[in-house]
């Protein structure tokens, strides 16, 4: 197998696994109320987004490939 093929498979079961971990931690901290638990949900989306972006890349979805 390729290197990169390795890499990029690696990348798309890490996301999928952030994805999961950092949605379901939102959804169980939603109803938490106060200014630290708000930066703290607002964390956990930003990293839930990133774990898409790179499941996104990984599938060759976004980004630059060279010909």
């Amino acid at each position: 197998m390729n290197g990169a093929i390795v890499e990029r498979f690696g990348a798309v079961v890490a996301g999928i696994v952030v994805a999961v971990v950092s949605f379901y931690s939102l959804y169980k901290d939603w109803h938490a109320v106060g200014v630290e638990n708000n930066v703290f949900k607002l964390m956990l989306f930003l990293l839930g987004v990133g774990a898409i972006l790179a499941i996104l890349a990984g599938l060759n979805v976004i980004g630059f490939t060279a010909s």
